[in-house]
């Protein structure tokens, strides 16, 4: 008796996202993440941004994106700015992510790009990078959905950055004098 054949599933649809660089001087560049339409989300029509970073702030995590970016397999073509490039030099060029790579770039750029504290960006950078995929994906929609992103932004900051309270953090007891009244058990 023959064995049965497996029959190939066509794979699940999956959401577009791509990174797209424009190069806008010499050290000028901006990353932006955007969410192209595909048949998983037929609720894009259109290329949607996600969120995107570029000046100081970006220069702050540029490396880490970088690393992600070439641990993953994606890499982003040469800065240098000669002859026909000078021209063009403010198109963007886009390079496709996964679904993975574009949550935490998303949520990392939308989080750092009000940011000033550079400690506290590092931290913040940190932070989400070290989180699994739902948690990006949880903070990322909220930040994309609801009605007030900027608090959730700010509520995501403040957890990353605020230091953990424990029994290593506990405040310690006042010492000194007690005042009147403090301990009436003692009264009686």
């Amino acid at each position: 008796m023959a064995e049965p054949v497996p029959i190939a599933m066509p794979a699940a649809p999956t959401p577009r996202y791509e990174l797209r660089v424009r190069q806008l001087g010499l050290a000028d560049a901006e990353y932006a993440v955007w969410q192209l339409p595909s048949p998983a989300t037929p609720q894009v029509a259109a290329p949607t941004r996600v969120a995107g970073l570029r000046g100081r702030n970006l220069g702050l995590v540029e490396h880490r994106v970088l690393r992600t970016l070439s641990q993953s397999g994606v890499r982003l073509g040469s800065g240098g700015q000669t002859g026909r490039r000078r021209k063009r030099r403010a198109e963007a060029n886009s390079y496709a992510l996964t679904e993975d790579l574009a949550l935490a770039f998303g949520l990392l750029f939308r989080a750092l790009a009000p940011m000033r504290n550079r400690e506290n960006m590092r931290t913040v950078a940190e932070g989400i990078a070290a989180m699994q995929r739902e948690e990006a994906a949880y903070w990322l929609g909220m930040a994309m959905h609801r009605k007030r992103p900027r608090r959730v932004l700010a509520a995501l900051r403040m957890l990353l950055t605020e230091p953990p309270v424990g029994p290593a953090r506990e405040r310690p007891e006042r010492e000194g004098p007690r005042r009147a009244g403090a301990d009436i058990g003692a009264l009686a």
